[in-house]
């Protein structure tokens, strides 16, 4: 079974980080929502306060083999500068497991250098930190083994990305009907 690590810091935006969760836990994927903070509260952007599975420091990243950055300002800077957290980023991408990254987040893999020929999206304003990634205008870009997307409205889309990548597109198609989304 996939395990799948969705990364909390303080300032996240809710919507991009609960709605990716909320799906792929529907479509019956091993998630596990992991605070970067001492503690398992996390505050959102929206001053809306959530409770993680797991601490950092209870991760084993081995046994991973996704991770999902959601946006949000201060969220995407304080992930940013979260150590632990961007090394394995790194290793991960060197030894091509799944990264998926949405809204301002992807401009953390562009300063770490795992877009590097790759193409990729994220919020409008954040392009120039994609770095040498080639950057695409759309909703939801899936380049080898990184899944980006733009922003909040396309919370879905990614969620169902990520599901397609795991499970296929019938799969993602069936939790689409089943929450009645009209996948464009």
């Amino acid at each position: 079974m996939s395990r799948i690590n969705v990364f909390f810091a303080n300032g996240f935006e809710e919507i991009e980080g609960l709605t990716v969760i909320d799906l792929l836990r529907r479509a019956g994927l091993e998630v596990d929502m992991v605070s970067i903070n001492e503690e398992l509260e996390v505050i959102g952007a929206h001053n809306i306060v959530i409770k993680a599975d797991r601490l950092l420091s209870e991760i084993d990243f081995e046994e991973g083999d996704m991770i999902v950055l959601p946006g949000g300002m201060p969220g995407t800077i304080n992930l940013g500068e979260c150590k632990v957290l961007t090394d394995n980023i790194v290793k991960y991408n060197n030894e091509k497991k799944m990264i998926s990254a949405i809204c301002a987040a992807p401009s953390i893999l562009g300063k770490l250098g795992v877009l590097k020929g790759k193409s990729a999206t994220c919020y409008p304003g954040f392009e120039d930190q994609l770095m040498d990634a080639a950057y695409l205008n759309s909703g939801v870009v899936k380049s080898s083994n990184i899944i980006t997307a733009n922003g909040m409205g396309t919370a879905i889309d990614f969620g169902l990305a990520i599901i397609e990548h795991y499970l296929g597109k019938g799969k993602a198609k069936s939790i689409a009907d089943a929450i009645q989304y009209k996948v464009n």
